[in-house]
């Protein structure tokens, strides 16, 4: 199973670092939330560069909440990353939920679901090569990835899950610990035979966690309440940080054993020094003879 990391937002320049060391190393993606009235770099932005900063890791969304941009141009930035990484660009995607994301991105929060079912089908359509409407052209570049980049669902409700059956390569599941991720996989397979897909959807989890000294933890917890303040669930997800390697471990394993792909690390705190600390604990060097 692939082990990626979901890059920390508090220090946008230290990114850099960050994808540098992670490239240098065993992990597999680089995944960056999205948020519009937060204190977070825009992904898209963020990962062409990041991008053009690596040469092996892969870069990922997690999740653009996509009813938030215009579709056309979203089209193009996507494909345009595709080109620009040689193909090591994945699209989650989400609907979000913070009112004022959408009062800010000018969207009926009522409409996001129907309005991403729409985005899906008209990216799906642009990165093709054909026209992207009545009257309008098709939109390029195209995308080195045939039939446009990778494209995960992320989210928790019966349509985002149907979602994955219908428009997506697979299914992203955030935050929840194994034993509750399960059924969501699970879901997400039956979804994917419903609607007659060959194979099966690629499956990540997402696991929030810090190493370090003390204080690392400490910012951490602070980054993780303060995001989900708008919620009633910031204290569980602080107490859900795994803080430990042996924690990490044993979620990792987890995971494994319910079938994902892939187990992506949200990190929370800025210190880059957690890339080599993940490293050693689910990587460490054999050894010497």
């Amino acid at each position: 199973m692939k082990v990626g990391l979901g890059l920390p937002v508090g220090d946008p320049a230290a990114l850099f670092t960050w994808a540098r060391r992670a490239d240098d190393g065993p992990f597999s993606t680089l995944g960056l939330l999205d948020r519009l009235v937060f204190d977070n770099p825009e992904p898209l932005v963020t990962l062409a560069a990041l991008a053009a900063a690596t040469r092996r890791v892969r870069v990922q969304t997690e999740v653009l909440l996509a009813p938030h941009h215009t579709t056309a141009l979203l089209a193009k930035q996507t494909a345009t990353i595709d080109r620009l990484s040689g193909g090591r660009f994945t699209l989650g995607v989400g609907v979000g939920g913070r009112a004022d994301d959408c009062l800010a991105a000018g969207i009926d929060i009522r409409r996001r679901g129907r309005r991403l079912d729409e985005q899906l089908t008209a990216l799906r359509r642009t990165w093709s090569g054909e026209p992207y409407g009545e009257g309008v052209g098709p939109i390029g570049p195209a995308p080195v990835t045939p039939g446009g980049p990778e494209v995960l669902v992320g989210g928790f409700a019966p349509a985002a899950l149907d979602r994955v059956g219908r428009f997506a390569d697979g299914f992203l599941g955030a935050a929840l610990p194994p034993r509750y991720l399960d059924g969501l996989f699970r879901a997400a397979e039956a979804a994917w035979q419903r609607h007659g897909r060959p194979g099966r959807p690629r499956l990540v989890a997402q696991a929030n966690v810090v190493l370090g000294p003390e204080r690392t933890v400490r910012d951490a917890r602070h980054r993780l309440r303060s995001y989900y303040a708008f919620t009633d669930r910031a204290d569980h997800m602080v107490d859900g940080l795994l803080t430990t390697a042996r924690a990490i471990r044993e979620a990792v394993d987890g995971f494994a054993a319910i079938g994902a792909d892939e187990v992506m690390l949200y990190c929370w705190s800025s210190d880059a020094g957690q890339v080599e600390r993940l490293a050693d604990a689910l990587f460490p060097a054999p050894p010497r003879a």
